[in-house]
């Protein structure tokens, strides 16, 4: 078979610029130090500042890096294993679930995308959960979980409750339905502005958007968009413990 023309292509040297940083970490950084600035890497790898920028970039997307605000760049700590799904089947809210809840909100408008998972109309009103998930004091993951008014019993009573009052009676409410099934999707994103801010994160750092749908009565019954931070962790999911892991 002869050869393509992909494979004539040379390595880029960002690329090979970061395989070469990649070395530098392992043997003359420990955890947590603070890089260099870019100036100086740039010249004592004798690369453009640009192309230097790029292997950063790579290497913060691979979990080697990150950026925090107001400190700089700094090597990475290994990544967290975070359980996904877990063997048994339950709504949000759960016994055992790792999130805290932060808030809820009540709108008559949601992004497209999910909107089209929960089947509503524009002005139809929609519970919004505000959730995270921390390990250890560190932010792992910011959750926005969508429920449709029209699905939960007592939604008027619950409409009258603010913060996190709210929050827990919308999920006491789904407790009460019977959940048939979940599926769930995952897709490598850019930090919004919010989400980065509590994630301790800066905007536009790597993601990983799991989104999972609730069945119940054979409708969607609600939508958890969750954002975890893809520099630290490294998402497991599976029944009776089979892992596959992402981003490892």
């Amino acid at each position: 078979m002869g050869t393509t023309q992909l494979e004539t292509v040379p390595e880029p040297k960002y690329w090979h610029l970061k395989t070469v940083l990649s070395e530098a970490l392992d043997s003359e950084f420990a955890v947590g130090e603070i890089l260099p600035n870019e100036r100086d890497l740039a010249a004592r790898f004798g690369v453009a500042r640009a192309t230097l920028r790029q292997a950063l970039e790579q290497l913060e997307l691979e979990g080697r890096l990150q950026r925090r605000r107001g400190v700089g760049t700094t090597v990475a700590p290994p990544r967290v294993g975070v359980a996904v799904a877990p063997a048994r089947h339950s709504w949000p809210g759960a016994a055992g679930d790792d999130w805290q809840v932060l808030g809820c909100d009540e709108i008559g408008t949601v992004p497209a995308m999910v909107a089209r998972l929960l089947e509503t109309a524009k002005g139809d009103q929609v519970h919004i959960v505000r959730r995270s998930r921390v390990t250890e004091g560190q932010p792992l993951a910011a959750e926005l979980l969508y429920v449709p008014a029209a699905v939960i019993p007592g939604s008027a009573e619950i409409a009258l409750l603010t913060g996190p009052a709210q929050a827990y009676a919308v999920l006491a409410q789904l407790q009460s339905l019977e959940l048939e099934g979940q599926d769930r999707t995952v897709e490598l994103g850019s930090a919004r502005a919010e989400d980065a801010k509590q994630l301790d994160r800066l905007p536009g750092a790597p993601v990983l958007v799991v989104t999972t749908r609730y069945i119940s009565e054979r409708r969607t019954a609600a939508v958890a968009v969750s954002t975890y931070r893809a520099d630290t962790c490294r998402l497991t999911f599976g029944e009776s413990d089979a892992v596959a892991l992402l981003a490892g």
